[in-house]
């Protein structure tokens, strides 16, 4: 699509060139006393000249015409020489700038060819050379009109592909978002609902069981609101709300608790905490998220009894945690997910350990699943959204 060049103020342009090429005209025709003087039809069309510069934008394709008609007739009339010829050139310029190339190459062949005419039919032996100087000039004219053309479109392109990384930016920290107020809501509605079928179970038999279930629920819906909030507040643009801190790994033994007050035996194996907090934000969110994804499909849809995370750094020597790649593995005892469609919940893993570089396996056990995880240690950077940055 041609984009228009815009350039300066039309009002300014034909002020300025109206009042040069008057006063320069008269100036020039002092000095020039074989030609014809100025009048009233000079002044007109020398002032007719500079405004059809004024249809650059409301109408490009007569802008030039009337220019070249108004500078042609000037010198029809046998006036004096001088710097009339200005409108027309900046109306040459403007009008290949603005994408109108035919137009504009075929008013430069005929003024060319009116030039040659008159030169030819003068007898003049200097005639041609200067005829041929003009011809020169309309087309380095052309050229100029051109080049701005083409600027004008480079710089266009790269406003579009600057625009279309920032909306990409934005689209791909929104689905991030998304992701997280899935894991989030799914982990806590996973809890609360699995506590509260617990008390209605043993309530008239037990109900002591009541009071430890509520205040499960109520821990569970509390930290659950508090995060999705946070979330949403990012979503919306105009809510002036800093997003939570990404979780690190040192949040997942809170994990193992939810999962446990679910009534689920856990096993936690996690590296020491000096090596972990040398990991990247990102591979410490990735791993946080797909070890609560996980817990929530086993206490969900498993009927597992037992679960098992261990949390390695494996790859190199101990003495550089910082450059060792971190497994993730969640095991379970319960009835596994052979034949069964992957859900958002296995989706959401995959594109997390993806977008930290790594990758997502599962397997089946005897009995129970494996989720194993493997993310490297050098994260892609995250591409942080604008809310972020701007709050």
């Amino acid at each position: 699509m041609q984009r228009r060049f815009r350039g300066p103020p039309t009002a300014a342009i034909v002020v300025a060139v109206a009042v040069f090429e008057v006063v320069g005209t008269v100036f020039a025709s002092a000095r020039q006393p074989d030609h014809r003087p100025l009048d009233a039809i000079a002044f007109v069309l020398l002032l007719a000249g500079p405004a059809s510069l004024s249809l650059r934008r409301r109408a490009p394709l007569v802008m030039l015409p009337a220019a070249a008609a108004s500078v042609v007739a000037y010198l029809a009339l046998g006036y004096a020489w001088g710097p009339v010829f200005l409108s027309l050139a900046l109306a040459i310029v403007l009008s290949a700038a603005a994408g109108k190339r035919w137009q504009t190459w075929a008013v430069a062949a005929a003024c060319a060819a009116v030039l040659v005419a008159g030169a030819a039919g003068s007898g003049d032996e200097f005639a041609l050379v200067r005829a041929f100087a003009g011809t020169s000039w309309l087309a380095i004219l052309v050229l100029m009109g051109e080049g701005v053309r083409l600027r004008t479109e480079r710089v266009a392109e790269r406003r579009r592909q600057h625009e279309a990384r920032e909306q990409a930016a934005r689209d791909e920290y929104r689905l991030a978002l998304a992701r997280d107020i899935h894991d989030v809501v799914a982990h806590s509605l996973s809890l609360i609902n699995v506590r509260a079928s617990v008390a209605l179970h043993l309530g008239e038999k037990d109900p002591a069981q009541f009071r430890p279930a509520l205040e499960a629920i109520k821990a569970a819906s509390k930290d659950s609101l508090a995060e999705v909030r946070q979330l949403l507040g990012v979503l919306r643009e105009d809510a002036p709300l800093s997003p939570a801190p990404p979780p690190r790994l040192d949040r997942i033994p809170g994990l193992a608790d939810d999962a446990r007050r679910a009534g689920l035996e856990v096993s936690l194996t996690q590296p020491e905490a000096a090596a972990v907090h040398q990991l990247p934000d990102a591979v410490q969110e990735a791993a946080y998220r797909i070890v609560q994804e996980a817990l929530t499909n086993v206490v969900r849809h498993s009927g597992a009894r037992k679960a098992a995370v261990v949390l390695a750094l494996e790859g190199t020597t101990p003495a550089a945690d910082a450059g060792r790649q971190l497994t993730v593995t969640i095991d379970d005892d319960g009835a596994g997910a052979a034949g069964v469609p992957e859900g958002n919940g296995v989706t959401g893993m995959r594109e997390r350990a993806a977008a930290a570089g790594g990758s997502l396996h599962l397997s089946p056990l005897r009995p129970g699943w494996r989720v194993r995880a493997v993310i490297p240690p050098a994260a892609p950077p995250a591409m942080p959204g604008p809310e972020r940055e701007a709050r």
